[in-house]
């Protein structure tokens, strides 16, 4: 193989990580860093931490255009809990951003398992109907019912999720959509939605902030963001066809897989020290 036929074949393998991310951002409001935070981290040379932030500086299309769907389709954002989360996104993702400069392989994978094997585990809970919560909303309703109380609650909730979304790249949908669903009371689809929304600005923030410390790839990310596009459109009109039980059947098995892919890859990456000698 050619110097160009590789440069192709690698470009090719970038378009497709892209393509796919895309869909699973669309249809699961985000998050679709638990796809090309491995992939990125496989096929190409990029260090952990410029992974975690290409990935976040690439989640920004898929996004902008995963809610401009949810919105114009279907009406399913919620602005007032999204005010305060995206203003909290914005200032958690530069933290985040600053975190995993300073962080270990090791701990930026564990937090990843530990944060899939959690959501896995509550989405198969609500769709075999043994909700501790029954559906009802942490948050007694009368405070859901003032804004004076849901903007600031999102405010906190946006720093928290924008923090751990710069520092792992993952698009903070896998911690946004359970966070509105069990603090807010909203259903998974304008959880979805609001999700994508809040984080657009929140994935650009800290993904710039990742290019300024040197812990992102413009040119990667460019190319995957754009190819991002179509399949996050069509993720969100697929995720608006389904009912709210199969998109959380599809969300739970999905951050499943990935928890046991991750646990494979940490253990796999702890032993090699130990054969190198040999």
């Amino acid at each position: 193989m050619t110097g160009g036929d590789g440069q192709r074949g690698r470009t090719g393998r970038l378009v497709g990580i892209g393509a796919v991310s895309g869909v699973v951002g669309g249809l699961l409001g985000g998050g679709n860093g638990v796809l090309t935070v491995p992939a990125l981290a496989h096929d190409t040379s990029l260090s952990r931490p410029a992974v975690h932030g290409t990935s976040t500086l690439a989640a920004t299309p898929v996004c902008v255009a995963g809610a401009l769907v949810y919105w114009l389709a279907g009406g399913t954002i919620d602005l007032t809990a999204g005010a305060g989360m995206i203003v909290g996104g914005m200032v958690g993702g530069v933290w985040g951003a600053r975190l995993v400069a300073r962080a270990s392989d090791t701990v930026l994978r564990v937090l990843l398992i530990a944060i899939l094997a959690l959501t896995a585990a509550k989405l198969y809970l609500d769709a075999a109907g043994l909700d501790p919560a029954d559906g009802a909303a942490v948050v007694p309703a009368p405070l859901l019912a003032t804004p004076w109380f849901v903007v600031p609650a999102g405010l906190v909730v946006g720093v928290v999720v924008g923090a751990w979304a710069g520092a792992m790249g993952l698009g903070g949908g896998l911690l946004a959509v359970p966070a509105l669903v069990l603090l807010f009371g909203v259903d998974l689809h304008t959880a979805a939605g609001t999700s994508l929304l809040v984080f657009a600005p929140n994935s650009l923030v800290g993904g710039l902030a990742h290019r300024r410390q040197g812990t992102a790839d413009l040119r990667i990310a460019t190319l995957v963001g754009l190819a991002a596009v179509p399949g996050a459109v069509g993720g969100a009109f697929l995720a608006l066809a389904l009912g709210n039980a199969v998109v959380g059947l599809v969300f739970g098995t999905f951050a499943l897989v990935m928890a046991v892919r991750e646990v494979a890859l940490l253990v796999r990456h702890r032993r090699a020290p130990a054969r190198a000698p040999g």
